[in-house]
């Protein structure tokens, strides 16, 4: 009862009540990416949506898929992947907020934090 709720009230948690019965109606499934996410057109192609494998967080989308989803090209990269260059690292999503953020050398959040040498604090006199 209460996944019902969540999917009847929230959009965070996924796909609502709504975005479901919309996709059954009028939605042609295009493909999925490597987290799971599927896409999906509208029958007369003038629309373009994902459904998240989780949590809604635009920035889980790859950004083969986001070129699509945007119009920037026309097929999608399930029928004509996009051509990947030697020096692209792997898509991540956003990790601000989870324990693997980025974090400097001098951050309190670091495991072993190490010693500053370009800073002296001020005593006073």
């Amino acid at each position: 009862m209460l996944d019902f709720l969540k999917r009847l009230v929230t959009w965070w948690n996924g796909q609502t009540l709504g975005t479901q019965i919309f996709t059954a109606r009028n939605g042609v499934k295009v493909g999925e990416d490597e987290a799971g996410n599927t896409f999906y057109r509208s029958r007369d192609g003038k629309r373009r949506w994902v459904i998240y494998n989780g949590l809604s967080e635009a920035s889980r989308v790859s950004p083969d898929w986001h070129g699509w989803l945007h119009h920037t090209w026309d097929e999608p990269p399930s029928e004509k992947p996009v051509a990947k260059k030697a020096w692209e690292k792997p898509h991540l999503p956003n990790l601000t907020g989870t324990p693997s953020a980025y974090a400097p050398a001098g951050s309190l959040r670091r495991v072993e934090p190490v010693e500053r040498k370009d800073y002296e604090a001020w005593t006073p006199e």
